[in-house]
């Protein structure tokens, strides 16, 4: 291409930018002989990018026309299996405990209640890990927090099998609870910072279904490897997620939105800020952290028995002091209403979750054989529904889709305790149930994370979701209680009815975003729903108004309208 081309091109362009009303953006060559043309920030001079403006129809057009995996590109295929891998083996390592239990209280002589704090141990830390490594992920990167994360429960997880004794073991699960937790915000953030905001429901569905399939594939693992080689060889198997970790940090680009938005400013967010603004304030909140952390290790181990409900109180008043802090003048209620939200959606997805081989092999007397392939079912159930609920999101909104499915699901609660002796209807009812009731769980990253602006969505998510698991602690015990006057079946049936009609009035009825504009008229109502800022916006140097009022640079106030992927 000649000088002359150059100038007749820029010409052209020029005139079109004049029609349409945009400033003009001049063509430049990358450096070297041959290479393709490209404008600013190094985007392809087309006209979709050339001095895009947000409003431009251009693009979505273009793009509503595509096959929808079409509009992902082969890199944000490339990072959505990096993190998806990432949950699968996430999965796989959580599991690991709840299946080689009986062998590890076998050897170290543990009780029953031993055995359980085992379970529980990882819940302790979870919190604590999860707005850690969220808030660095707002700082440094999805990428460097994704990483971290998978470090930490791959390390965990290998050192339980070197454990010599039960604190040992307990020690290395309280690791594993830290990474655990900030994979979860951390690949969440991530693939839904990499996608198109028209499919970002999908996102979080897929993404979320590798959970299931890393616990059927840790019970197929189970069934060759421990009866040969023992429990031990379980958990060393749970290095290999080291391997995803060095090929994420060395192939694997930034989160898009996360650069645009953040990654080009001089001045780096810092969530924690308000909580050591002062020498008072760091010194109230690292009592306040340290107490809370004591308190859950007490309630989840044997050294609480018998004052759980009071260290319970305190864990939880410790819990809601750091969540109004980290929420702010603004934002504190929206923090606590999500965590209750969360929180009730463990307690109705959980009780099944933990004590569903129990209901099978001792109310039911299904052989181990059975119950394997009962759980067989439920997992690929829930790899399914997460998937479903991606499209089912994107198709009409992610808070209708998740209400409208849960509603679908209590017809399937009922039946699957009443069903005894034919196994593979059992099968059918578990994969439909969990599949609309844990499933549609899937759509809890995009969820959570559109009530967040890019800055601070990685400890918003991380602290909000992993103090409301602590429903999941809670879920087995509460069930476990209701069974004392009734079979355990009933139970389980009563407590996920329940739990699925609280969890359909605060989501269907959009109680956290209402609850927050009492305080903040002025919130967005989605922060995932538009894409990156265009690439003539202000993306570096001091935050703009738009992100000081809790909006993303470059976003603006979404209406969540069916089709687009938005909360509504």
């Amino acid at each position: 291409m000649t000088e002359n081309d150059i100038d007749a091109n820029d010409r052209c362009a020029q005139r079109e930018d004049r029609r349409c009303g945009r400033p003009h953006q001049p063509l430049r060559p990358r450096h070297g002989y041959g290479r393709r043309w490209r404008g600013r920030g190094g985007a392809p001079p087309s006209r979709a990018r050339r001095g895009a403006h947000p409003g431009d129809t251009v693009t979505t057009k273009s793009a509503a026309a595509l096959p929808w995996y079409r509009e992902v590109s082969r890199t944000q295929w490339k990072s959505f299996f990096a993190a998806w891998i990432g949950y699968v083996l996430d999965g796989f390592d959580f599991v690991l405990i709840t299946l080689v239990l009986t062998e590890i209280s076998d050897e170290f002589g543990l009780s029953t209640v031993e055995a359980a704090g085992l379970v529980s141990g990882a819940f302790i830390t979870r919190w604590l890990g999860g707005a850690v490594l969220g808030a660095a992920g707002d700082r440094f990167g999805r990428k460097a927090s994704m990483v971290a994360s998978i470090l930490l429960y791959s390390i965990g997880t290998f050192a339980c099998g070197f454990a010599w004794n039960y604190t040992s073991l307990f020690t290395a699960r309280l690791l594993i609870g830290m990474g655990m937790a900030g994979e979860y915000s951390a690949s969440a953030t991530y693939v839904l910072e990499s996608w198109p905001a028209r499919v970002r429901n999908r996102a979080s569905g897929f993404l979320i279904s590798g959970f299931s399939i890393g616990s059927v594939l840790a019970a197929e693992c189970y069934k060759w490897v421990v009866p040969s080689l023992g429990w031990r060889w379980m958990f060393f198997l749970g290095v290999l997620p080291v391997i995803v970790a060095l090929w994420v940090r060395r192939a694997l680009p930034e989160a898009e939105e996360w650069s645009a938005s953040v990654g080009e400013r001089s001045q780096r967010p810092n969530p924690f800020r308000p909580l050591f603004a002062t020498r008072a304030l760091a010194t109230v909140n690292t009592v306040l952290v340290v107490l809370g952390t004591v308190t859950l290790f007490a309630v989840f181990s044997p050294v609480g028995a018998g004052a759980v409900p009071v260290l319970s109180v305190l864990a939880g008043a410790c819990l809601v002091a750091l969540a109004v802090q980290l929420g702010g003048r603004k934002g504190w209620l929206l923090y606590l209403s999500l965590i209750v939200t969360v929180f009730v959606a463990f307690l109705y997805t959980w009780p099944i979750q933990a004590l569903l081989p129990t209901y099978l092999k001792n109310d039911l007397g299904y052989t181990p054989g059975q119950v394997t392939d009962a759980l067989y079912f439920a997992g690929f159930g829930t790899a399914a529904g997460c998937v479903l609920a991606g499209f089912v999101g994107d198709w009409i909104g992610t808070r209708k889709a998740y209400a409208f499915t849960l509603v679908a699901s209590l017809a399937f609660v009922f039946p699957v305790f009443a069903t005894k002796d034919n196994l593979f209807l059992m099968g059918v009812l578990l994969f439909a149930l969990q599949a609309l009731s844990f499933g549609i769980s899937g759509l809890l990253p995009r969820y959570i994370g559109g009530h967040f602006p890019t800055g601070s969505r990685g400890s918003g998510l991380g602290f909000t979701y992993n103090v409301g698991a602590l429903g999941g602690a809670v879920a087995p015990v509460l069930g476990a209680r209701l069974a004392e006057g009734r079979s355990l079946g009933t139970s389980l049936a009563l407590l996920t009815f329940a739990g699925t009609i609280l969890v359909v009035l605060l989501v269907g009825f959009d109680v956290p975003a209402r609850l927050n504009r009492l305080i903040d008229p002025d919130a967005p109502r989605d922060h995932l729903a538009h894409g990156v800022p265009a690439a003539d916006g202000p993306t570096a140097g001091p935050e703009p108004a738009a992100s000081a009022a809790g909006q993303s640079p470059g976003q603006q106030p979404a209406a969540g309208r069916p089709g687009s992927g938005g909360r509504d």
